[in-house]
């Protein structure tokens, strides 16, 4: 640091001997104190440039700058104020403050003004200076950050601290680079953040971009456009506006022409007043009318730029604006230095101020432009305010360097490495407002959103919204903006408006803002909020096509207290009654030749299967659980099987009896002996039961919701209906009820009371339709009606068999007793066999 340094002061004094000038004379417009404040401000406007070095002209040959003049009279101000206790006499007491200014009329006496402070830190250094004189323990200034870049990287390298009041350049916060910078004014990070929020409160996704050809514009250009699509903002045309000249006319007419072109309404500016007050006559030749201009803090509250003659024709201007803090003294104070000078007139300073002309920096006399009576704007108050918060910022600084909370200060010298430090920890109030810097040198100060109001020619500013970085908010009360539009209301500046509800984006081109919308298909969804392609939906929920959102699935069935329910649990329950009965009737009259020739005590087993069967169909209601759908298809299909089992045994007998009896007696007697009928009977029943039971084993059936047979339903339902071994089962009873029609139509010939064809045909016509309808519709709906059909399948082959087989028995035996007797069977078979002979 010490050989850098040293290099540095020794290239500065360098410069300067060889231009002929000497650093000892002083630096301009100068206060003794025994601490000094330097400050640089713009009191004139020059054309100077870095080419210029060292050769520099003649700052009071530029134009006046009013601007500049207000600003340092706000530090003279503050300094007065801290010298005298006028606003805190506990602050400093027995320390006078000193200041030393500077014109920085351009950048190349930017440039050589920190030279000189350098040169002066270079002579206290060595100790040829004296305390108060001739070192400065900190800078105010630059106003610009074009200005500011070279001060702050040579100031910092000596760890001068600097405080600027204008310079909003977020580069500058970066403390490897400018360590001992700090502002009062807001970085343009948060101007950036402010810009982009205000874009998207309006929806202006479709914009140009245009910034000055200076680092300030370049800067915050780039910020901006880099951050511009993380808020779904477009840059459809972005162009660098340079400054004035004749040459560049045709440049400035050709980002007219390229914002025409590209059918923006709303064109974001990030340049210094200067530059974009040498653009808008260029819009304002061209006709360019009913857009949205989004200014920086440097030029949308600038008389510059609204001065301008036509500028109210280019449409809204909504800018950014430090916000609004005054200083209530400062137009007396400015009041007072006139009348002192006039009476005094000589240095043009009252109060020791001396008016020295050092060549190298120029020389400005004070009173030349007090006399100009410069009006104090509302942009002026502000700056100033940010000058005045500055110095008292120092102030309280070195108050705490010097340790005067004791109520004396210390009186040592005070290097400006040795105030660094407290700067960064200072924290006070001015007006109400809280004073303090961040890790990186900035001010906590927002924005306010303000809009220019026309009324004729008579123009003027309204605060419509604020920004504040700590929260990172923007308010916009938009009843209060003057849209200078066709429609009088904020016209939009979109590539593509904005897709239905339900449609996604497909982008076209480049950006993404411009896209076609495409309605979203069934089973996804699109939130407005969310992104820009079409969401599938959960599991359980479906979605119509062109849907912002997910619906519930309707949940599919058979519920216990539905009215489809009701209707089939009471005709479930009258159909168990029926083979209870039927079962009761036939154990009371088990020993009547009718019973006897439907099978005797088989009927009992066939009217328990049946109900059995009948009861498998409750196992169909609900939600089904693990062991109802173990057990719904086995228990229909092995109690069903015992009936067509029983039957299929039966007509087997009965056939034998009357007509292979006598050609094998032998096989018949030792079938019949051996209780044939019970073991074919329980053979029949084990083999369905063993394939029911290696399906249950192997292929488990479990609840399960198929989400597949419809996008907006969930059916309920046991797995594996339809399974290998389900069929299997099925196939097994189809089979066995083939073989009982085929038997049973065998005997189709035998007497009356022994004939069963009839019966058993209207029985295994009744369970196919029953099966092969709820089949059919099983494939093409899953709804309650199918689940419906199921139950109907079993209670309609349940009665099937019970109308078929039984009711004709139960009606002999109720109603027609006397055919219920041995004589009327045997009267029947003779008639059978004298028919036969």
């Amino acid at each position: 640091m010490g050989v850098c340094g040293g290099v540095c002061a020794w290239l500065c004094g360098l410069v300067l001997v060889m231009a002929g000038w000497a650093l000892d004379e002083g630096a301009g417009l100068q206060l003794p104190g025994d601490y000094s404040i330097s400050g640089l401000f713009p009191l004139h406007n020059s054309n100077s440039s870095m080419s210029d070095l060292p050769a520099l002209a003649s700052c009071e040959e530029g134009v006046s700058n009013k601007h500049g003049y207000h600003l340092i009279q706000a530090m003279r101000l503050a300094v007065e104020e801290i010298n005298n206790g006028t606003r805190d006499k506990s602050l400093l007491p027995g320390v006078t403050l000193g200041y030393q200014a500077y014109d920085i009329c351009s950048l190349p006496a930017s440039v050589l003004a920190t030279l000189d402070l350098l040169g002066q830190q270079y002579q206290r250094g060595a100790g040829t200076g004296v305390k108060g004189d001739t070192g400065s323990v900190a800078v105010i200034g630059p106003d610009s950050s074009s200005y500011t870049f070279t001060p702050a990287a040579l100031l910092g390298a000596y760890l001068v601290p600097q405080i600027s009041y204008e310079a909003s350049n977020e580069m500058l916060s970066n403390k490897y680079l400018y360590p001992s910078f700090f502002r009062t004014i807001p970085s343009d990070k948060n101007q950036v953040a402010a810009m982009l929020q205000l874009l998207v409160r309006f929806q202006w996704t479709w914009i140009a971009l245009l910034g000055s050809d200076n680092d300030y514009g370049l800067q915050g250009m780039r910020s901006l456009f880099e951050q511009a699509d993380q808020s779904g903002v477009c840059i459809a045309y972005q162009a660098v506006i340079p400054k004035l000249t004749q040459d560049n006319s045709n440049i400035m007419n050709n980002i007219v022409q390229g914002i025409l072109k590209t059918k923006v309404n709303t064109i974001v500016v990030f340049s210094s007043k200067r530059i974009v007050s040498g653009f808008f006559p260029f819009v304002i030749q061209q006709n360019v009318t009913g857009k949205v201009w989004i200014g920086t803090e440097d030029w949308s509250v600038a008389t510059l730029v609204s001065d301008i003659p036509g500028i109210q024709t280019i449409g809204t201007v909504l800018g950014m604006s430090i916000k609004y803090a005054a200083i209530p003294q400062l137009k007396e104070f400015e009041s007072q230095t006139l009348v002192s000078t006039q009476q005094s007139n000589t240095s043009g300073f009252p109060n020791g101020t001396m008016d020295m002309c050092v060549e190298c920096l120029q020389h400005t006399n004070l009173y030349s432009l007090a006399t100009n009576n410069f009006p104090l704007e509302k942009y002026d108050i502000t700056s100033a305010f940010n000058v005045y918060t500055a110095v008292y910022a120092v102030a309280h600084a070195l108050h705490q360097c010097l340790g005067c909370d004791s109520g004396e200060c210390q009186n040592t010298d005070v290097q400006p490495w040795q105030l660094l430090p407290w700067l960064k920890k200072v924290r006070f109030s001015v007006e109400n407002r809280s004073v303090y810097f961040d890790q990186n040198g900035d001010p906590p100060t927002g924005y306010d959103i303000v809009t220019w109001i026309w009324r004729g020619p008579a123009w003027s500013l309204r605060v419509v919204g604020s920004y504040t970085p700590d929260s990172t908010e923007l308010t916009v009360n938009a009843t209060q903006i003057e849209w200078i539009s066709s429609s009088g209301t904020a016209p939009p500046s979109r590539c593509s408006p904005d897709c239905p509800a339900g449609h996604m984006k497909l982008q076209k081109g480049q950006h993404k803002c411009c896209f076609d919308c495409m309605p979203c298909p069934a089973a996804t969804f699109l939130n407005k909020s969310g992104p820009t392609m079409c969401q599938l939906c959960p599991p359980l929920h479906w979605a119509p096509t062109k849907s912002e959102m997910c619906l519930n699935r309707t949940v599919l069935l058979l519920a216990w207290d539905a009215p489809l329910s009701i209707i089939l649990l009471v005709f479930l329950a009258l159909t168990m009654l029926l083979t209870l009965s039927s079962g009761l009737i036939f154990l009371l009259n088990l020993d009547t030749p009718v019973a006897k020739s439907a099978g005797g005590r088989t009927c009992l087993l066939m009217l328990a299967a049946l109900t059995v069967a009948a009861a498998s169909a409750l196992c169909h209601f609900g939600h089904p659980s693990g062991l109802a759908c173990i057990l719904k298809q086995p228990l229909f299909i092995i109690s069903f099987t015992i009936c067509m089992a029983c039957v299929t045994v039966r007509a087997v007998q009965v056939v034998c009896i009357f007509k292979l009896a006598s050609k094998l007696p032998r096989a018949y007697d030792t079938w019949a002996k051996n209780r044939g009928a019970e073991f074919t009977i329980l053979l029949l029943t084990v083999i369905v039961l063993l394939i029911s039971v290696l399906r249950v084993s192997l292929d488990p059936p479990y609840p399960s919701q198929d989400l597949d047979f419809y996008p907006d339903s969930i059916v309920i339902e046991c797995s594996h209906t339809m399974s290998p071994g389900a069929m299997t089962e099925l196939a097994y009873l189809s089979l066995l009820s083939m073989i009982c029609f085929f038997f049973s139509y065998m005997g189709k010939d035998l007497p009356a009371n022994y004939n069963e064809a009839k019966c058993v045909t209207f029985s295994l016509m009744v369970y196919m339709i029953s099966w092969v309808s709820f089949f059919t519709v099983y494939f093409i709906s899953r709804e309650q009606f199918s689940m419906a059909m199921h139950v109907l399948a079993i209670v309609s082959s349940v009665l099937g068999l019970l109308f078929g087989y039984f009711l004709p028995k139960i009606y002999i035996i109720v109603l027609r007793p006397q055919m219920n007797t041995t004589a009327h069977f045997q009267n029947c078979i003779q008639m059978y066999t004298m028919n036969k002979q």
